[in-house]
C-alpha cells in the first residue's frame, strides 16, 4: 500500500499560500535526496552505475543540481535541455543525449562538449557523419526490440513494433558495424520501452534481452559495450492500493541475469544506466492550488485556481492523482466531488467523482505525485499564466526555484510596434 502524505501542516502550507500565492508546485529536497540514496544503493551491487535523470520531468536546474550532488547525471533531449544540465554542473559524459529527429546544431553542441550521443535510427549515422565531419569515439544506440518485448508492455508508449523509437535487432548490428569501421572505440547501448510500469519483472525482462544482445554484439562484431541504458519506464504508486516497485527486486533479479550472461562472456564489468525520472521526484512533488468556486448542477463541483495548464496528465490521459485537502486529511469522505480548473475544455479536471471530505470556499487543497511531468509539461492555451516551483529545504526554509508567469511574459515573443500599421 502506498501511503500519501505531505510534509507541512495546514498552517505552514498556509504561510507559505500567503507569501507567494496559489497555485504553486511545492518539492522535498529531503525526501529526494533520500530516495535517489535509496535508488543508488539497490543498483550499486553492479561494477559500476549511474543514473541519468530524465530532464524532461523536471527541467529545473535547482533540481538539477541537487541530483548532480546525489551522483546523477542528466539524460536530454533538446538543446535547452542540454544547456540546462551545463548550467547545472552536469558536463561531458555525464549527459545522454537521447533524441529523435534532431536538427544538426543540436547534435553539433553535444559533441563539442563531449556528451554521450545516443542515435535513434541507423541513417543518423551518415547525418551525424556529414553535419560534425566526423563520428564521436563514443556512440550508443537505442534498440527497439519490437515483439521480442512482451511483458510491462503498456499503453503510455505502447507496443515497442508500434513505436517510433529506436533501431530494429537487424539494424543494430549492421548500426555497430558501419560505427567500428569508421573508427568509432567506445560502445555502448540503450532501450526504453516502458512507462510508469509497477511489474518489477518487465524490467528483469528488458535487462535479460539487452545482456543476450550485449553478448551477440561481442560474439559476432567483437564490439564490447561500455554501459547498458535500461532507460526509465519505473512507475510510481499514484493509487494508494498500489505497490511502489522495490528497487533492491528489481536490482537483484537483474544481477542474476547480469551473471549468467554478462561475466561469463567476458563483458563484465559493464555499466548499468538508467534514465529515470518519475521515480525519483515525482511522489515527491505536489500541486497546492486554492478552492475558490462551487457549482451545484447535475453534479457537484469545486473550482480551484490551478488548471490543466499547470498539470495536464489527468485532463489529457484521464491520469488518476491523489486530492487531499490540507487540515481535513483525517476527516471522513463525505461528499462527492468532480475537482475542475477554469480552462475552456470540459476535460479540465485534477478529479472525477472523487469522494472527499466538504470543500470549504478558501480551501488548500493538495495534488498529490506531481513531481515529474507535471510543471514540465504546463502550457499557455486560454492565455493561462503557469504557476511557479517552490522547493522545501533541508532546512525546513522555502525557496523559489521559478516564480509564476506574468502577462509580460506571456507577450514576450510579440512584436506589437508595428500593429497599429497592420
Amino acid at each position: 500500500m502506498a501511503e500519501k502524505s505531505f510534509p507541512l501542516n495546514k498552517e505552514q502550507l498556509e504561510k507559505i499560500a500567503s507569501e507567494y500565492g496559489t497555485p504553486f508546485y511545492l518539492y522535498d529536497e529531503k525526501a529526494i535526496r533520500d530516495n535517489m540514496a535509496r535508488f543508488t544503493k539497490a543498483f550499486s551491487i553492479f561494477p559500476e552505475f549511474r543514473e541519468y535523470f530524465a530532464v524532461k520531468a523536471m527541467p529545473n536546474p535547482y533540481m538539477l543540481k541537487i541530483l548532480a550532488e546525489c551522483g546523477c547525471g542528466a539524460d536530454c533531449s533538446s538543446l535547452p535541455e542540454l544547456v540546462l544540465s551545463e548550467k547545472a554542473g552536469i558536463k561531458g559524459e555525464y549527459v545522454m543525449f537521447t533524441s529523435n529527429e534532431t536538427p544538426s546544431h543540436e547534435y553539433k553542441y553535444a559533441f563539442e562538449r563531449n556528451n554521450i550521443i545516443n542515435l535513434d535510427d541507423i541513417t543518423h549515422i551518415s547525418y551525424l557523419e556529414k553535419n560534425l565531419g566526423k563520428l564521436p569515439e563514443l556512440i550508443c544506440f537505442r534498440y527497439n526490440p519490437g515483439s521480442l518485448k512482451k511483458g510491462g508492455v503498456n499503453a503510455i508508449i505502447g507496443k515497442p513494433e508500434e513505436a517510433k523509437y529506436g533501431l530494429t535487432r537487424e539494424q543494430i548490428f549492421e548500426a555497430y558495424k558501419i560505427c567500428k569501421e569508421k573508427g568509432c572505440k567506445r560502445f555502448g547501448l540503450h532501450t526504453m520501452v516502458a512507462s510508469n510500469e509497477l511489474n518489477p519483472d518487465s524490467f528483469v525482462e528488458t535487462a535479460r534481452i539487452l545482456f543476450e544482445l550485449a553478448v551477440e554484439l561481442k560474439q559476432k562484431l567483437d564490439i564490447n559495450l561500455e554501459f547498458i541504458d535500461m532507460g526509465g519506464g519505473l512507475g510510481i504508486p499514484y493509487k494508494s492500493d498500489q505497490k511502489a516497485v522495490d528497487y533492491d527486486e528489481v536490482a537483484k533479479k537483474m544481477r542474476v541475469e547480469y551473471d549468467r550472461l554478462i561475466v561469463p562472456n567476458g563483458i563484465d564489468p559493464l555499466r548499468i544506466c538508467w534514465e529515470c525520472g518519475r521515480p525519483i521526484t515525482g511522489p515527491y512533488g505536489w500541486l497546492v492550488t486554492r478552492a475558490i468556486h462551487e457549482k451545484h448542477i447535475y453534479k457537484e463541483y469545486i473550482g480551484v485556481d490551478a488548471s490543466m495548464a499547470d498539470l495536464m496528465r489527468p485532463g489529457m490521459y484521464g491520469a488518476y492523482r491523489h486530492v487531499s485537502i490540507a487540515g481535513k486529511e483525517n476527516e471522513s469522505a463525505t461528499e462527492t466531488y468532480d475537482v475542475v480548473g477554469s480552462l475552456c475544455e470540459n476535460c479540465d479536471k485534477f478529479a472525477v467523482d472523487r469522494k472527499l471530505p466538504k470543500i470549504d470556499i478558501g480551501d488548500l487543497i493538495i495534488i498529490h505525485d506531481a513531481g515529474a511531468h507535471g510543471r514540465a509539461m504546463g502550457f499557455n492555451y486560454n492565455a493561462k499564466l503557469r504557476c511557479g516551483e517552490l522547493l522545501l529545504r533541508t532546512d525546513g526554509s522555502v525557496k523559489q526555484i521559478r516564480r509564476r508567469e506574468t502577462i509580460e511574459d506571456y507577450f514576450a515573443t510579440i512584436d506589437f510596434s508595428g500593429l497599429d500599421s497592420f
